[in-house]
């Protein structure tokens, strides 16, 4: 479970200030996969930070209460001179994993080929998103923490597997997937919110939220 209990966050932009929220209440339950739809310079980014607990609100309390995945596409862990192997086996020893499986499994579904023995500065965006989605699905979360949904890659046998195993995932965890686009969201959240103003409006269906949405739009 995730928590924001009277949530503001805002920044600066060196003009005006922008709000990201402004006194948000919500509740992310296990079991209920959930999208937001928000445009993009919104704050997306910024909402699943702290959710992962990489940002502090400027006031409020965000409380969590299970196993909560760093997003995708997140990098802070990994060292960029080091290979994806290694990197690999060190967040593997991390959370206590077998470095022997998460090595396995990242070399499987990132598909980089002998680049996965090469340092990750050598690689392209393209990849380090296909190894970063790979390292994320090898750790076992409660919930997955997902900005925009797939890494961009135009390769079809990756975008197969990994579907797949986020699908699977979606058995016994819980998505939190944000981005701009409705049709992101479709294969794997089964409510949505829509930010606006600051204020996170939460809907059963993904449908409702995208009357909102394109209303907004």
């Amino acid at each position: 479970m995730i928590e924001f209990r009277n949530v503001s966050k805002s920044f600066w932009t060196g003009t005006q200030r922008k709000v990201i929220l402004d006194q948000a209440s919500f509740k992310i339950e296990l079991g209920n996969s959930m999208g937001i739809l928000a445009p993009n310079g919104t704050g997306k980014t910024t909402i699943i930070n702290m959710m992962a607990g990489l940002e502090k609100p400027d006031e409020g309390e965000i409380i969590r209460k299970s196993r909560i995945s760093f997003p995708l596409g997140f990098m802070g862990a990994v060292v960029a001179k080091h290979s994806a192997a290694e990197n690999a086996r060190y967040i593997a020893r991390l959370y206590g994993l077998d470095p022997d499986y998460v090595e396995a499994f990242c070399r499987y579904l990132a598909g980089v080929d002998e680049y996965f023995d090469m340092p990750l500065n050598t690689y392209s965006s393209g990849m380090k998103s296909r190894f970063s989605f790979s390292l994320l699905l090898a750790l076992d979360f409660d919930i997955y923490l997902i900005d925009e949904g797939m890494p961009n890659s135009t390769d079809v046998e990756f975008n197969r597997k990994a579907g797949n195993v986020l699908r699977e995932r979606l058995k016994r965890s819980t998505v939190v997937m944000v981005s701009h686009n409705p049709k992101t969201l479709e294969k794997y959240c089964s409510s949505a919110a829509v930010l606006r103003n600051g204020r996170l409006h939460m809907f059963d269906t993904l449908e409702e939220a995208k009357v909102m949405y394109d209303y907004d739009a």
